[in-house]
This record gives structure tokens, C-alpha cells and sequence, in this order.
């Protein structure tokens, strides 16, 4: 699809030029910019106008480049192994190279792997972590397709990516492995729950 190829490039570059892009992940559009970059996570938090008290998420290509901006424990890494690439967010520590203003000043950060080649292979050309938040103003319901954007959004960002209706359609279920905490059910929840009973001995608090 030389289209699609081109919009990848158009939107990685938009990315390491310290802009803001809208990208679709097997679940729904995400808003994305250099989790390295200070100043491109704080145009996140305008564009969406989302609390600076509230942390966003990072995007990697896969488990080895997250190790190079967050460290995972074992149970964390068993975690990743058997959710990751999928609809899973998984909060981890981060690393040093991420800034405060991504995690709200907390130690601790969500992780995704998309299990969606189009995203992975947006986040392999941009070459550096992606923030992972939904397209969309805060409050707002999340979008699956591009063509739902809200406008004043869809103006401001660098680039959108469009690849059509979002393949999910369900948000990621958000989970803390060494804590045992389910933050947020979404996509895989069942199956997230029984896999920490199991590992844990204990069944995890579900905050949502």
C-alpha cells in the first residue's frame, strides 16, 4: 500500500521533528509525540486538554526497545512475554530518560505494544518511544475511526495516519503487574485476571 507506506513516513518524521501525530492502534486512534520530548508531551496534555495530574502511556515496537526506557521485573517480563504485542497497557518503572511531565512526576508508567503491524511499524520509523493516549479532548469518547476526529484536534497535529475503522474498537485493559491491580478493564481482561490469579495466588484488586 504506497500510500499507507508514505503516511508511516509522513508520520515518523512528524514524531522526530517534535511534533504531534494521530495513529490508529488495534484498539483505537491514539494521539502521539516524542515521550522523550518534553515540550511535544506537554502539547499532548493541551491538545487533549487532560490534567497534568493524570500520566499518559508510552508505545514501543516491542519488549527489547522498552527495555531501553522502562525496567521490568521478572513477573513483568513473564507479563509481557503472554500479553505483549496486544490491547494491553502494561505499568512498569520507568527509566530515566523519560521525562516527569509523561508520568506525572510518578516512577511508574504504562507500557504498550501494539498488536497491530501498522502501529509497530510507525513507532520503528520514528525510532524513539511514542506517547499512547486516545485521540481525543479529555472526556470525550475515544475514536475508531479518523474521519470521527474532533476537528480542532485534527488541525492541530502534525500528521494523521489513517488506516480506517480501528481493528478492536475496545480500549486496552490497564494493569500493574507486580502491584496485582487492574487499573482499567478493557480488551483481554478475562484473561489478564486469570493469569496474575494463577501467578500472583491471588485473585487482582479491579479498580474499574
Amino acid at each position: 500500500m504506497p500510500d499507507l507506506d508514505e503516511a508511516i513516513d509522513a508520520a515518523a518524521a512528524a514524531i522526530r521533528a517534535g511534533e504531534t501525530v494521530v495513529y490508529p492502534t488495534e484498539t483505537v486512534y491514539g494521539l502521539g509525540a516524542d515521550a522523550t520530548d518534553a515540550d511535544a508531551v506537554e502539547r499532548v496534555f493541551e491538545l487533549k486538554g487532560r490534567p497534568r495530574e493524570k500520566p499518559l502511556s508510552v508505545g514501543v515496537p516491542d519488549v527489547t526497545t522498552a527495555r531501553e526506557y522502562v525496567r521490568l521485573t521478572d513477573l513483568e517480563a513473564r507479563f509481557a512475554a503472554r500479553f505483549l504485542p496486544g490491547p494491553v497497557t502494561v505499568v512498569v518503572e520507568r527509566g530515566p530518560d523519560l521525562p516527569d511531565v509523561l508520568t506525572a512526576g510518578r516512577d511508574r508508567v504504562g507500557l504498550r505494544v501494539p498488536d497491530y503491524e501498522v502501529t509497530l511499524d510507525f513507532y520503528r520509523r520514528a525510532g524513539r518511544p511514542v506517547t499512547a493516549t486516545s485521540a481525543n479532548r479529555s472526556g470525550a469518547p475515544s475514536v475508531t475511526n479518523p474521519d470521527h476526529l474532533d476537528a480542532t484536534l485534527r488541525a492541530a497535529v502534525g500528521a494523521v495516519l489513517d488506516a480506517g475503522e480501528a481493528p478492536g474498537g475496545v480500549e486496552s485493559t490497564v494493569v500493574d503487574p507486580e502491584r496485582n491491580v487492574i487499573h482499567r478493564r478493557g480488551a483481554m481482561a478475562d484473561a489478564i485476571e486469570s493469569w496474575l490469579t494463577d501467578r500472583v495466588g491471588a485473585a487482582p484488586t479491579v479498580e474499574d
